[in-house]
């Protein structure tokens, strides 16, 4: 388990940081970027879940917790070893989860604008947040060795977002949907 004692060490005054496995990077590497923005993903759940409850909220508890493996995932470079390391499985369960979801919602006619209720605003905040973290995980891959199932975690949970805001809104009474041309 996990004991921090000490949290401000110093350690980072100088421009880097310490990486999973004890080497010491810039603290813009695309690496720190990418499990960064994971972080931040993680923090806009935490948003949405002042505004929801009940298996909504367990879901999104489920969430938060597979972005933490994941950011330790991120953290630790290579792909093997004994470290915590992103399966398939929990891009599956959120496959599953959407799937429930999007079986009681309406076939979309037009674009959805990311608004309506604050747990649906929330859930477009965190899955363009979730999009640039797959960016960046994308990139790393392309400069150095990351586990697979990352790419695929980020990229089916900003799928599961999107259609997570879809239900909270529907909840309220619909999508609110892109007008072609309103501004003009």
């Amino acid at each position: 388990m996990v004991r921090l004692d000490i949290i401000t060490t110093r350690g980072g005054d100088t421009g880097q940081t310490s990486l999973g496995d004890g080497s010491r990077v810039a603290k813009d590497a695309l690496r720190v970027e990418a499990y960064g923005t994971v972080d931040e993903a993680n923090a806009a759940i935490g948003l949405i879940r002042l505004h929801v409850q009940g298996e909504a909220d367990a879901m999104l508890a489920r969430i938060q917790n597979d972005l933490f493996d994941l950011g330790a995932d991120l953290c630790v470079p290579g792909v093997a070893g004994d470290r915590l390391r992103v399966s398939d499985s929990q891009a599956l369960r959120l496959e599953q989860e959407l799937a429930g979801m999007n079986a009681t919602l309406a076939p979309l006619r037009s674009f959805v604008l990311p608004a309506g209720t604050a747990a649906a605003a929330h859930a477009h905040l965190a899955r363009t947040i979730t999009r640039r973290a797959e960016r960046l995980a994308v990139a790393l891959a392309a400069a150095e060795p990351v586990n697979p199932a990352v790419v695929r975690y980020l990229n089916r949970l900003s799928d599961h977002l999107f259609v997570f805001a879809r239900a909270r809104n529907a909840e309220a009474g619909g999508d609110v949907t892109w007008t072609p041309g309103a501004g003009r």
